[in-house]
């Protein structure tokens, strides 16, 4: 029965993630980049200065939330890279440079630009489709563009309702795979391999079953910790990865930036490598060059959407939970998203590995027989040893603990608001105890299939979300002139906010005293 199972996920798997829906992905991205004119181009410096700037700017309501119900932008990025920073970003890399040479990580960068927007997309709508639950929180996602988008078109409103179910399902089934055991089972094999205690490492019989000590005591730890933080809501997930995510990027980052400051007489020859491999300059073993940029390419795309998510529409989830008015705001957080986990976490795991000796940059052969994080783990070893003892490999294991962790309390609020949708407010401490129980199978379980079946279920959300995606697309671009011809032209045209007229009245209110007190906090500068 297995192997039937196996076989038939297999089978849907590479039509999933094959060939196929990665042009779909990025053909989104791009479609989306030339209809708003390379928005992430030419408002690089206004995104920059509503993400990431505001959160040094003193009074911008960035970083705090004003509302009890809802959580702040940047506490809603911090979720979302939570939820998106995790293995991909260390074994994901790894594995496309592997399997796909140097030039895998050019590709990458390109499925991240015009993910970008694809991000900045998913946001929009998910702010200008959200609604209040009977608690006062925010709801949103693709299942609610999908339902009261897409099902507002002439002759569309079933499609819209079963797409929305449809997603709903896969990501409710996602979450407990991708989003928990996989990720779970990760930090329990890495603690019990870098950390070894002889003492636990045996075998104890539970029952019919067979676990390992030292896994089932690291299982109930972590199921613990989390259900203390996730039993408790966004609010709560939100105060700890809002202090958590910014530490764990920084420290990783501080890392690969030290592994390639001390290789930096390789930059030249990294950076040769990865546009020589990119565009068939160079064909690993002498393959055809032909072959080698598909594989290359292929690559770069899976692993830099499976990374990012863009395209997923999961991250939107958390986003729509923001306490922001304009939808174009969140958007620009969205892309900001894309850029940290992908052209800045990615990117530094590549220089790391490339410039550590481990691959022959000149043919692109691997020198190593390491894979995925123990590739990752040598390049940092090959640095950071001291006395005999591979400090580079420890990091790397506290590393992939928190990126992991960080993203079992992420996808544990995508996987709430998704059973929300389908059984109600109420019904959802149900989902978030045997999310928080399924940790400990992820501990103790070989979850080879589970993995694979989870990673089936997390691209299944990919189909649905277009859709919606590409179908809402013209009220995606209204939007985003409508805020263009206020913020830059001037313009008095009413602001689009939301969907719905109740809530486009209050947070059109809502946005002009937020006006009304930027223009105070200017004069008395």
């Amino acid at each position: 029965m297995l192997d039937v199972i196996s076989t038939i996920n297999g089978a849907i798997n590479s039509v999933v993630w094959g060939v196929p829906m990665l042009v779909l992905i990025i053909g989104t991205g791009i479609y989306l980049t030339f209809r708003t004119k390379f928005f992430q181009i030419r408002f690089a410096k206004h995104v920059t200065g509503q993400t990431i700037g505001g959160v040094f700017k003193k009074g911008s309501g960035v970083t705090n939330s004003k509302e009890k119900s809802s959580i702040s932008q940047f506490q809603a990025l911090c979720t979302a890279l939570a939820a998106t920073i995790g293995v991909g970003n260390i074994a994901g890399v790894a594995a496309a440079i592997a399997s796909g040479g140097p030039g895998a990580i050019f590709w990458m960068w390109l499925s991240a630009f015009f993910g970008m927007m694809t991000n900045y997309s998913e946001n929009v709508l998910g702010i200008y489709y959200r609604r209040k639950n009977s608690q006062g929180e925010w709801c949103g996602g693709a299942m609610y563009y999908l339902r009261d988008g897409l099902g507002s078109k002439k002759g569309c409103k079933t499609l819209g309702k079963v797409l929305a179910v449809l997603f709903s399902v896969f990501c409710i089934l996602a979450s407990f795979g991708i989003g928990n055991m996989s990720q779970i089972n990760t930090i329990s094999t890495n603690i019990t391999s870098v950390f070894t205690i002889p003492a636990l490492d045996r075998e104890i019989a539970l029952g019919s079953l067979t676990v390992n000590l030292y896994a089932l005591l690291v299982g109930i730890a972590l199921m613990l910790f989390a259900g203390l933080v996730i039993v408790g809501g966004i609010k709560r997930i939100a105060q700890v990865t809002e202090r958590f995510v910014p530490f764990m990027a920084c420290v990783y980052i501080l890392g690969a930036l030290a592994v390639f400051v001390l290789n930096i007489d390789r930059v030249g020859e990294v950076f040769h490598s990865i546009f020589a491999f990119a565009f068939g300059f160079k064909a690993i073993g002498g393959a055809v060059i032909g072959t080698a940029v598909k594989n290359a390419a292929t690559w770069g795309f899976k692993r830099g959407v499976f990374s990012n998510e863009a395209g997923l529409g999961s991250s939107v989830i958390v986003h729509s939970a923001s306490n922001v008015v304009e939808p174009v705001k969140q958007g620009m957080w969205g892309i900001f998203e894309v850029f940290a986990d992908t052209i800045v976490v990615c990117t530094l795991t590549a220089f790391a590995i490339l410039s550590s000796g481990l691959i022959d940059l000149s043919t692109g052969e691997m020198l190593t027989s390491a894979e995925k994080t123990a590739l990752v783990s040598e390049a940092f070893g090959s640095i950071f040893n001291f006395g005999g003892i591979n400090v580079g490999g420890i990091f790397i294991a506290v590393a992939i603990l928190l990126f992991a962790f960080s993203t079992v309390l992420g996808w544990s609020y995508y996987g709430t608001k998704a059973w929300e949708f389908l059984f109600g407010t109420k019904s959802t401490i149900i989902y978030k105890c045997v999310f928080v129980l399924f940790i400990v199978c992820g501990a103790t379980m070989d979850l080879g299939l589970a993995w694979d079946i989870s990673d089936t279920f997390n691209g299944l959300m990919v189909l649905p979300n277009l859709v919606g995606v590409l179908t809402l697309s013209g009220t995606i671009f209204k939007i985003t002139n409508n805020y263009i011809a206020r913020t830059f032209k001037g313009s008095t045209e009413k602001p689009i906010l939301s969907a719905f007229a109740d809530i486009q009245a209050e947070q059109e209110a809502k946005l002009y005293s937020e006006q009304t007190e930027d223009e105070e906090l200017d004069a008395a500068v």
